[in-house]
């Protein structure tokens, strides 16, 4: 055990080194004190920085949002109480464009399931298509004008204008739409069809808005507008089926065998195979000609392409003149007979030409 002097002294100490400690906490508290106050300011003073910088930041957007506000409510024409801004013109038109794009997608879709499911031609299917495009369009515009609330009295005046622009300008423009209007559903013509325009054979490609696409056996595209097809006489030689009746004619000198010459010729008709063997080729002995004996030699054919009836008629001629060769039936060719009056004699002169000399010569 320690003395107790010892100990007197042990707890001296330990309460000094407490008072020391609760005096020097005691200096510190202002120093500290001074340092949070000085965070505290320089703290304040960002804020205050930072709180400029936002609101110099937010009055520029604040402008450019109203610029663009402003923009956007620019008013292009009004009608009445109804006024038509930029943004309802570009709604408009973003709902117009992107509905056509959806509309021709769902029209393809549903023409490729009418083909598959049904049984319909080319040409029936190419109408269908036309008339609903049309119709899905009109019903687009109509909605984006609704949607927008764009009313259909504005277009009043415009209207009016544009007709009368038409009625001057456009005169043809519209007979050409609304005659392919007619065509496609009258259907006198229709895709893949083989006429004559013109002189022309053609296949029919495409019925357009204004004009119709063929294309001739020379592979050359013309275009005919569709007004044409109504106001003029267009041959259609597959309108109603594809069956095609042909001839081709032929003369023989007088005085040959008319029973041998039909025999032949039926025989040409019944050897190639490409004329229908139902509808039976005849011969018919059409006229007592200048120079021949003309007959006629009908057939049927089923006419697939543009140049099939030339091919074949030209086949035929080939070789009924093969088989009038072989048979010495001669194919005529004009002839003109000269009779000369002989109740008195002919007076014939001789005359001798002019003798030629040297200079006689003019320049």
């Amino acid at each position: 055990m320690l003395p107790n002097g010892m100990r007197r002294l042990g707890k001296g100490y330990t309460v000094m080194r407490l008072f020391m400690a609760c005096a020097f906490c005691l200096a510190a508290v202002p120093f500290f004190a001074g340092a949070e106050a000085a965070a505290e300011s320089a703290q304040k003073h960002a804020d205050a920085a930072a709180r400029h910088e936002q609101g110099a930041a937010s009055g520029e957007a604040a402008d450019v949002a109203a610029q663009l506000t402003s923009f956007w409510n620019f008013e292009l024409w009004s009608f009445g109480d109804t006024a038509v801004t930029v943004k309802k013109a570009v709604a408009a038109l973003l709902i117009l464009v992107f509905g056509i794009i959806a509309v021709k997608y769902c029209i393809d879709l549903v023409i490729r399931r009418l083909l598959m499911r049904t049984r319909l031609q080319p040409g029936a299917v190419a109408a269908i298509d036309k008339m609903l495009f049309y119709c899905a369009v009109l019903l687009v515009v109509l909605l984006a004008l609704r949607l927008v609330n764009i009313p259909l009295t504005i277009f009043t005046f415009l209207g009016g204008a544009v007709a009368i622009g038409f009625g001057f300008g456009a005169q043809n423009l519209i007979n050409n739409f609304i005659s392919g209007l007619v065509i496609m559903a009258e259907r006198p013509i229709k895709v893949d069809d083989i006429i004559e325009v013109d002189g022309h054979f053609a296949r029919v490609e495409e019925i357009g808005t204004r004009c119709t696409r063929i294309r001739t056996g020379e592979n050359v595209h013309i275009l005919v507008p569709n007004s044409s097809f109504l106001e003029k006489n267009i041959v259609n030689w597959t309108l109603s089926d594809k069956l095609v009746r042909a001839h081709v004619s032929v003369g023989v000198a007088y005085g040959s065998p008319v029973r041998e010459v039909e025999r032949l010729m039926l025989q040409a008709a019944q050897e190639h195979p490409n004329i229908q063997k139902t509808l039976k080729p005849f011969v018919v002995f059409s006229d007592f000609g200048e120079s021949s004996l003309v007959f006629e030699l009908h057939f049927w054919q089923s006419m697939q392409g543009m140049m099939d009836i030339r091919i074949l008629c030209s086949d035929v001629r080939f070789r009924v003149d093969e088989l009038f060769r072989h048979a010495g039936i001669v194919i005529a060719f004009p002839q003109r007979d000269v009779h000369l009056n002989t109740l008195r004699p002919l007076e014939v002169t001789l005359r001798q030409p002019p003798a030629f000399t040297p200079g006689s010569e003019t320049a």
